[in-house]
This record gives C-alpha cells, sequence and structure tokens, in this order.
C-alpha cells in the first residue's frame, strides 16, 4: 500500500521539517520512503512544500499528482492542492490563519489552530509539530509511538527542545481527538 502526502505553507512555516519528520518516523516503521522537497523563490515568506510518499514496497516514482492527503499551513497552499486530493484523503487546515475550509465533502477535513495550540505548551514555533501530529493522529499513516521516535532524533542534537515538542505532539494529538 502506498500513502502520499503534501506539505505546503510559507517558507518558515517549518513544512520542510514535518515532511522530514514524517519520513523518519516512516522509516522507524519499515517502511519505503520519499522526501521530496519543493521551495518557492524567497526562504522565508515564499512557498514552500514538499511531498512524503510511504509505502510498503519499492516505490516506482516520487512524483505525485494527486496525492491521498494534503497538510496546508496557509491559504494560498489549500486553495492550490486541497482540488487535487483523492477522495477519502485527510485535508489539514491550518485554522488559526486559514479562514475558510477545503470546500470539499468527500474528504475528512482536520481544522486546528496550531498557533493558539503551541502558545498553550510553550513557543509559537513549534506549531508545526503541533500541525504534524494532529494530522499523523487522524490519518495513522504512521503510528504515534514511530512519529514520538522521529521526534526525538530529529531534536537530538537540540535535546532542550525535546520536552517543548514532546508537549506539542501530545496537544496535537488531542486537538484530532476533539475535533
Amino acid at each position: 500500500m502506498q500513502s502520499e502526502v503534501q506539505f505546503a505553507g510559507f517558507g518558515g512555516q517549518g513544512v520542510m521539517l514535518m515532511g522530514q519528520i514524517l519520513a523518519q518516523a516512516a522509516m522507524h516503521e519499515g517502511h519505503e520512503v520519499v522526501w521530496i522537497p519543493s521551495y518557492g523563490p524567497e526562504m522565508r515568506g515564499g512557498t514552500a512544500y514538499c511531498t512524503v510518499v510511504i509505502s510498503d514496497r519499492p516505490i516506482g516514482s516520487p512524483i505525485i499528482r494527486n496525492p491521498q492527503h494534503l497538510v496546508a499551513m496557509n491559504r494560498p497552499s489549500l486553495e492550490k492542492f486541497a482540488p487535487t486530493v483523492k477522495k477519502g484523503g485527510v485535508v489539514f487546515v491550518n485554522a488559526s490563519i486559514i479562514p475558510i475550509g477545503s470546500g470539499r465533502s468527500d474528504v475528512d477535513e482536520l481544522r486546528v489552530p496550531i498557533m493558539e495550540l503551541a502558545k498553550e505548551v510553550g513557543n509559537a514555533k513549534a506549531a508545526n509539530i503541533v500541525a504534524l501530529a494532529a494530522f499523523v493522529a487522524r490519518s495513522r499513516i504512521v503510528s504515534f509511538e514511530a512519529l514520538t521516535a522521529a521526534v526525538k532524533d530529529k531534536f537530538a542534537e537540540k535535546a532542550k527542545l525535546i520536552p517543548l515538542n514532546l508537549k506539542a505532539l501530545d496537544a496535537g494529538r488531542k486537538a484530532a481527538a476533539r475535533d
């Protein structure tokens, strides 16, 4: 079985990091994984997106036109990519800055105010981890244990950030359960 996730937003929102952590979590579980980044012309404030392909067998092509899931961190990304998501997929919407929904009734839309939740756990910069946790909790694309292990691995060199990010994971998981 193969799953594809498109992460998209402004540069500086942690879109690439979300994709890297999801890819690492999938590798923890023994899956085949491809992570493909794409940057806009500016590093901060420009568009950024990445695609993560997870499979239980070798991946034939990493290029995906219609991903199974979308994590939209800003409105332009939601408007551009939501129409391409496969029926039945999860569309995550950053409700902190996106006032609209996907306009789709054939997907599982998850709206979470990630900025507010990140501030509650101690740092607004953890919003991307809140978003990733909520998406994983809803989609079950990887186990939450694998996601937690991947976060610990990613922040191992900055160990003081691990407790904050574990709180962000918990906040995201709880937000997905409430929605």
